[in-house]
């Protein structure tokens, strides 16, 4: 007589299964961390395909062919690159310069204004722990205990390397481009088809639903960055600050993240316009500056560019932005996004399978009345109060 199975236990092969999974997850893990730096190009070049293969795929349904959309979309976006570092990076460049070069000016009043100014009003002393002539002599107290010099040394002798790996990624990134653009398509059949058949419907639906989050979300909030960046340069060179373009591309670029790169914006731009002027009218035109900006950002910008794609809170986006980037470095940072997306589609699928099985709709034993989540025993359909 064959011992019958527990009412709702998996079937043997299931446990298997799901051990095999684990085991290919932690596999790809080690992987992952071992070969962070060498896949950081691939990486790259992967978002690069992932955001030009919409377009291809378009100009495809308009009968053009596959060789022909891919020559076109990579020659548009070779040439937007190119146009960004022949022009902006000169640009930046010098914003950088005279940011060094004003960097005493910065000090001087700090010392001279800031502190006297916090000390008068808020009655904390800060001027002899900010002194430089004090932070020079902990610094070089400091400097052998630290073991600060061997690691520049270490550092020093490892730049040749460095080297190597950034001009081999700025070579590599526009060649791997181009084969991941053509052959988009290609892979994604090719990885369907390595799938197990029994749950290859499940893993399909649940890849469309991050395609769909992840690429609304990267398009439009690279959108947003784009026109963020111009504004806030825009607005703060009328301003009349110096530094505008190197504040108003910061903060574009650190819109990414929610919340950081207006705080940091607005942070360096009084201290920019307070140096620069000293008077309280270009803060109000910094403050205005970003003021606008930010009603831009929420009611026009993210509402109509991107949504609600990921579904994340703010600081979900932190962690898993700084989470990634202390497990594996910058590829980490590259990863943190998609990877955040995957996971909230897997949450999604969990809670449908919890709200469907049988543990989830299990009635509470004879005798016990259901309790609510405030604590209060919940009575009984058409039942009265004893």
């Amino acid at each position: 007589m064959s011992a019958i199975d527990p009412v709702g236990a998996p079937p043997q092969g299931e446990h298997s299964h799901h051990w095999e999974w684990l085991a290919i997850a932690v596999v790809a893990g080690v992987l992952l961390w071992l070969l962070a730096p060498v896949l950081v190009p691939f990486v790259i070049s992967a978002f690069f395909g992932y955001l030009g293969d919409p377009l291809v795929d378009r100009l495809e349904r308009a009968r053009m062919s596959r060789t022909f959309s891919v020559s076109l979309v990579f020659f548009v976006m070779t040439v937007l690159a190119a146009l960004a570092l022949f022009f902006l990076l000169p640009l930046v460049g010098e914003q950088v310069s005279h940011f060094v070069a004003q960097l005493p000016a910065y000090a001087d009043w700090t010392r001279n204004t800031a502190l006297p100014w916090i000390d008068a009003h808020v009655h904390l002393n800060l001027a002899p722990y900010l002194d430089p002539q004090r932070l020079a002599e902990a610094l070089s107290k400091h400097w052998q205990d630290a073991g600060v010099a061997t690691s520049v040394l270490g550092q020093l002798s490892r730049s040749g390397w460095m080297l190597v790996q950034v001009i081999s990624t700025v070579l590599l990134v526009p060649v791997l481009s181009f084969y991941f653009l053509r052959d988009w398509d290609d892979l994604v059949e090719r990885i369907d088809a390595l799938l197990p058949r029994g749950i290859e419907p499940t893993i399909a639906r649940l890849a469309k639903q991050s395609d769909e989050m992840l690429g609304g979300f990267v398009r439009g909030q690279v959108s947003v960055m784009l026109c963020l960046g111009v504004w806030y340069t825009t607005a703060l060179w009328m301003a009349g600050l110096d530094l505008a373009l190197l504040i108003g591309m910061l903060t574009g670029l650190l819109s990414f993240v929610p919340y950081l790169g207006v705080t940091i914006g607005i942070s360096v731009s009084v201290l920019a316009a307070l140096v620069q002027y000293g008077d309280l009218q270009h803060v109000l035109l910094v403050a205005g500056a970003f003021a606008i900006g930010q009603t831009l950002e929420s009611f026009v910008l993210v509402p109509r560019l991107v949504g609600d794609k990921i579904g994340m809170h703010p600081v979900g986006v932190i962690f898993a932005l700084m989470a990634g980037g202390q497990l594996f470095g910058f590829l980490g940072v590259l990863l943190a996004l998609p990877v955040s997306a995957i996971v909230m589609v897997l949450l999604r699928f969990a809670h449908e399978r919890y709200t469907a099985s049988r543990l989830y709709g299990a009635r509470a034993p004879a005798g016990e009345e259901p309790v609510t989540a405030s604590g209060v025993a919940a009575a009984e359909p058409g039942g009265g109060a004893s």
